[in-house]
Parts: C-alpha cells; structure tokens; sequence
C-alpha cells in the first residue's frame, strides 16, 4: 500500500498537465501513486497522461467523463486509490520540492490522523507577488494532533481540497464522497472537518497554485452559484444532525455565510435570478443560525442583518454602488482619421448584422489559409450570410474575382467590423476593434506550434523584444469566443500560450481539408502552373522564420542540393511568410514560390518536403509524403526562438545536419524508405488526428450555423483516410 495516492483532475487544463505531473514523479518521497483523472481516451489530456504512464509505473490514469465534473473527477480517483493518504491535485498546479517528505515526515511526528492541512502557495499568473492564503488560518492551532473542537476556526470550508491530505479509511468510514455541482469542495472541506476526529497542520508549502488568467471557474457569471447554497445546506444540516455545539457552529456559519454574501454582492457573479438567490440564502440562514450567535461589525454586519430579514430591497441598493463601480465602458476604437472614428462609434450603436461574416487571414495578406476555407465552405453550407475578406491595399488584385472584399483601414472596412456578428481570423483583427455583445469572434490559427507562442515567449529576450505588448496581445485574446485546434498538442499550448475563456474546437484545419479532396487532376493541374518539369520529382523547401536575422536568408545553396540529390529533382523554394513581398526569381531547377497565393497548391504540387522547424511540415504530414527535417542549427534555434517540444526526438522523417546529409537521403532514396514511413506514421498519429477533409464543414455547421457538436460529422480514422496522390513515383515501404 503506498503512502500517498495522489488524484489530479485534468478536464480543462491540459496545457499545463504535465508540468503537474512531473512535479509528482520528480519528488524525493518516492511511496506513492499518481492518479491522472482523464475525461476520454484520445483526448489531449489522456494523451499526456498515458505519455507518463508509459514512463512510469507509478502512473496509473483512470477516466471520468467531464459531464460528472471535478467532484466526478476526484470521486473516480478515490475509488481507484490504495494509499494510507489521499492528496488532491489540480491539473494546472504542482508540488512544491519535497512536498511529499515534508508530509511524511510531519504524519511520523503527529502519528495516523484523520486530516493534515497544509499551506499553499498562491501564484499570479503572471506579475506579482505569491502570497499563502491558508497561514493565517493555521497559525493559531495546536503545534500537535489536536480534536477539531481545540481550533473551532478551522471548519475546512475556507481552504480548498488540495491543501490537505485525507486518510483514505477515515473517508471510506464516514462515507465521504465530493458533492455534485459546483463549489464542491466547500461541501467536501465541511463534511470531513465535522467527522474527524484528529487533525493536525504542517506550516510549511506543499502545494504552488497558480492562478488561472481567467481567475477561478466558480467566480465567473452563471447559474452555478446557485450549487453554492446547495452546498452549504447539506454542510449545515449534516452539522445540525450531528447537534455541534455553537462554539463549532458558529464559527462554520459564519464562513459559510461569509462565502455567499460575497456571492450576493458581487455585481457579475449574478447576472440574473439575484432575487432567488437572496431570498433562498436569507431562508437558509435564518433556519441553520446558532442559538446565541451575533454577526460580526461593520459593513459585514448590515449584510448580515439584512440577510437574516429577507430585506432584498435594501440589500440591493447597498449593492449597487459597487455595481455602479464595476461597469466599464466599451474599448476606445482607435481607427485612422477622426471621421472614421466618428463614423465607426456610430456603426457600432447600430444593430448587429446578424448574416454578415467578415474574415481576415495573415494580417490582410490576401485571401487564404484557414480563414479562406472556412469563408469557402461557408458559403455552400451558409449562403444566407453574407462573407466579406479584409485584405491589404496592395493585396486586394490577389482576392479572387467572386470573393467580396474590402481594404483594411477604409471606412467600409471599419462599418463591416462593427455590424458584423462573425469576425473570423487567423492572426488579430486591429487593436481598435471592439468586441461587441453577441459577436462571435472564431480565431482559426495558422499552424501547429513547435516554437513557443503567445505568453511563453516572454522568457526568450530575442523573441519578446520583437512581439510587442504582451497585455495588448491578451487583450486580443479576450475577443475569442473559439479557437481552432488541430491536434491535442496544439489544444495544450494554445491554453497555456493563449490564456482565455474561449472554447477549444478540436475539428483540425480546414485549409488542410484540400490534401484529402484534391484529384490527381488537379495535382496535375497545380505542377504545370507552376512550372514543376513533367516527370521531375519536387521537393519543396519550405524554411522558418529566423528571429535573429535580419532579411531571408535560404541557408542552403540550394543549386548545388539539386545537383548533388539527382537529375530529376527540382526544388520550389517558399519563403516563410514573413518575406512574401517581392519575388527573389527563378532559373534552372529551382522554383520561387513564394509569392503563390496558395500553400496548399504548393504542397499538393510536391512529392517530397524539406523544412527545418516551420509548421509546414505539421500540414504536409496530412498528405502522408515524405519529409526531412533539415535541422543545421536546432541548438541555435532552441535556445533564441524556444519550442513546444524536441522535434529531433520524434521527427517526421530523416534528420539531415549538413547539405551533403540532405543530398544523401535524396540520392539514395532513404528520404522515402521504410524508415522514413515508419517516423511519419508515428508523427501523424500525434499531430494529423483530425485532418479528414472535413474540418471545415465542422467549423461552419458549429460556429456559423449553431449545430450542437454531437451533430457534426464525427472525425474519419487515419487509417481510412486517402490523401491526394503524388504526381512522381516515389520509393514506398
């Protein structure tokens, strides 16, 4: 039987998981098991779970569907625990360095107890002093194991349930189980509190919270508050069961109470039903007050006055000053020119237009990735909404004939920003860009992250110094209502890259949708306007941008590739985005198309790929072609840039370190050998699970159309799927 059976719930915070999880297995204390609570297989959380079950035995990952919620989570992990103690751990926090000595060791001092609460250590998310929430609560109690009667104050609703740990047969002897619904460790921390027997504290840090950027679930607006006072009637009836004297009593109801009139009086938690909720909270207290019991001083005191008379009215109104208070006026626009400025605060008192999409890709580039295919699909499965494309003035000739658009910076731009009720991007829409009630923003991204993105680059000086503000970016983030996902991996480091309340939609990419749609006609079709020689076999080079250079620069000669590779390989050399503007030529059998609107046609054209760390490689997979990795500077690369994860441990074919490498496995055919297949399967698994050719349908029927998820078309296998063919006869295992 181990020590300590540890139980993390996962649903939700996967970004962040296996840092938890490491924080376990890195621990000095070794006697333990570790209890991932996962929502289903497949999932990005099970994913990372399973990653860790493989390298470890003490891992063992169980499932409970996210329906149950957290109390589900952790009732599923306590079933399957063996431990003398159970210690909860969220999913997105860690333990601290010798957390799990420091409890052994205090448990030999106080001997077998019922409860050991612990402090904690709560992080901000971003700037800003940790502080320890729990010791001043603990503080004052006994230095030994001590009755709960000896430290009234401590009734276990005000510290959360990570911040003790439980003797398992005390639970399983008191029939503890975590109560459904929200707030359910305030059930939880009562309920154990009102049965143990013996109790003990341990001063020290267990447990580094880190605080959500979109703060805790339970302070956000909803119905939910309502589990609260759920809550507190079975703790204070369960109480009034057992008959505890008032001087436990009290002290419990008035943290309870404490707890919901903060709910009362906060001016968002309660957007509606404030009235049933009071009047709900004023019947609960007035049955369940101690004999003798007498509200605290000041403000807290007229609160609990007019609590205990059900005078709503008046509570109201001693509300609505903070109410008043909290409102904040909508963001100052700050389009170009005064008159557009006027004339976009007008359009935005205007009613939304509710069959208008505007969509926008590469910061107004031209009509493309993600944001394109959606806009295409959107208009066979949603004809009645109107679809317009933003793009740059010098852009606006590239925009296809049928495609209705407007120049970024126009007045028409800025009125189609402010009536439309769809605003669709692959990047950001403007700063200036207020994100009005009932708009629906839909952020489609435009790659699978290996460098770092978002908040995560703020520990690279090189990459930080160019990104500008971090919380303008936030700011943006804010506007999301959903984000595309195309694999598990990229879910994770969007959520903690990108920390926002939007929802994940894991439907894949649908620029992608074209390698599974595309004919050999139109392979055919796509080589010949761009110059690939009949019979030639492509291979597209597709490099990333580097932070620590200046301009372009190819870094592999790439004349001298083609001669060393063999006769029939031609290159077509794509510049990453960032360097689109003007053509760099063409001659003899390399091909600049850099410049060609389409990185699916430019794919599609290819038989092979070669980049080094661009998100290329991730789209081009979905077509299940041959790729080496030509990786001359990773280290480099790694240290300035940063990245998500080691690409040379799990490459999607061949790594090559030096040209005469990259010509080698061209020349010798092991680019597309049996071993190459083998490392590409392994990469598709992990990052092209969605990527069926219906990723956009999903997009449009969820998001445009309002279908529940259960209705959209589910994802078809990887082995099922047939990707558009080759042009060149390639070697295939």
């Amino acid at each position: 039987m181990p020590r300590f059976s540890i139980i993390v719930p996962s649903h939700g915070v996967a970004g962040r998981l296996g840092q938890a999880l490491d924080s376990v297995l890195a621990q000095s204390f070794g006697d333990f098991e570790l209890i991932p609570v996962c929502d289903a297989p497949g999932s990005p959380a099970a994913d990372v779970a399973a990653r860790h079950a493989e390298r470890d035995s003490r891992v063992a990952p169980v499932h409970a569907p996210p329906s149950d919620g957290l109390a589900g989570a952790r009732n599923a992990g306590m079933r399957a625990a063996t431990g003398t103690y159970l210690l909860f751990l969220d999913g997105d926090d860690v333990l601290v360095p010798g957390a799990l000595a420091a409890l052994d060791a205090r448990l030999a001092e106080t001997g077998p107890v019922d409860v050991l609460h612990f402090e904690h250590e709560r992080v901000p998310w971003w700037e800003g002093e940790p502080t320890n929430p729990a010791a001043p609560l603990l503080a004052p109690t006994p230095d030994d194991a001590f009755a709960p009667a000896r430290a009234p104050h401590l009734t276990g609703v005000r510290l959360p349930a990570w911040s003790a740990a439980w003797r398992r047969a005390f639970a399983a002897e008191q029939c503890l189980a975590f109560p459904r619904g929200h707030f359910t460790d305030v059930g939880w921390g009562g309920l154990a509190m009102l049965g143990a027997e013996r109790v003990a504290v341990l001063r020290a840090v267990v447990v580094r919270h880190r605080a959500r950027r979109q703060g805790s679930r339970l302070s956000l607006p909803g119905t939910h508050h309502a589990d609260l006072l759920d809550q507190v009637e079975l703790v204070l009836s369960h109480a009034a069961d057992l008959e505890v004297p008032a001087t436990r009593s009290g002290p419990l109801f008035e943290q309870l109470f404490a707890i919901v009139l903060k709910t009362a009086a906060h001016p968002r938690r309660l957007p509606s039903g404030r009235r049933a909720f009071f009047r709900r909270a004023s019947a609960l207290y007035r049955r369940h007050r101690p004999a003798g019991y007498r509200p605290p001083g000041g403000s807290p005191g007229v609160q609990h006055r007019l609590l205990a008379a059900g005078s709503y009215a008046a509570f109201a109104a001693l509300r609505g000053a903070r109410r008043a208070a909290s409102r904040t006026a909508a963001a100052v626009p700050r389009p170009r020119g005064l008159r557009t400025r006027l004339l976009y605060r007008a359009h935005l008192r205007r009613p939304l237009d509710a069959n208008l999409a505007v969509y926008c890709a590469y910061w107004g580039r031209g009509y493309a990735c993600n944001p394109a295919a959606i806009h295409a699909k959107a208009r066979e499965l949603a004809p009645h909404i109107r679809s317009v494309f933003l793009v740059e003035a010098d852009q606006a000739h590239t925009v296809p004939e049928d495609v209705e658009y407007a120049v970024i910076g126009s007045r028409r731009s800025w009125e189609l920003l402010a009536r439309a009720k769809y605003l669709v991007n692959n990047a950001n829409f403007a700063e200036g860009v207020v994100k009005r009630p009932g708009s629906v923003h839909l952020q489609t991204q435009h790659g699978t992250p290996l460098k770092t993105m978002g908040v995560d680059q703020s520990t690279y000086p090189v990459v930080a110094a160019t990104t500008g503000s971090f919380g303008k970016l936030l700011g943006r983030v804010d506007r999301w209502d959903y984000n595309l996902s195309s694999n598990p991996h990229s879910t994770r480091v969007w959520e903690r890259a990108f920390p926002g309340s939007y929802e994940q939609l894991e439907y894949g990419y649908p620029r992608n949708d074209a390698y599974l749609t595309a004919t050999a006609a139109d392979v055919a079709r796509i080589r010949a306007e761009l110059g690939v020689p009949e019979g030639a076999t492509a291979v597209l080079y597709a490099p990333t941008h580097r932070d620590h250079h200046t301009g372009f620069e190819p870094g592999l000669d790439l004349e001298a590739f083609c001669a060393a590779a063999g006769e029939d390989v031609v290159v077509l050399l794509r510049a990453h985005y960032f360097y689109d503007r003007g053509g760099r030529g063409h001659g003899g059998r390399v091909v600049d198309v850099t410049a060609h609107r389409s990185s699916e046609d430019v794919c599609l054209a290819a038989d092979a790929l070669i980049t080094d760390y661009s998100s290329i490689m991730f789209d081009y997979a979905v077509l299940d072609r041959p790729i080496v990795v030509y990786a001359d500077d990773w280290d480099v690369y790694r240290e300035v840039r940063g990245v998500c994860f080691d690409l040379m441990d799990g490459p999607p074919g061949p790594i090559a370190r030096t040209p005469d490498e990259l010509a080698r496995v061209f020349r010798d055919g092991s680019y597309a050998g049996p071993e190459s297949a083998a490392l590409r399967a392994r990469f598709r698994e992990r990052f092209c699970p969605f990527d069926d050719g219906r990723a956009a349908e999903r997009v449009v029927r969820r998001v445009l159309l309002g279908e529940p998820p259960e209705a959209l078309p589910p994802v078809i296998p990887l082995a099922e799927r047939v990707p558009a063919p080759a042009a060149a006869t390639l070697v295939r295992s």
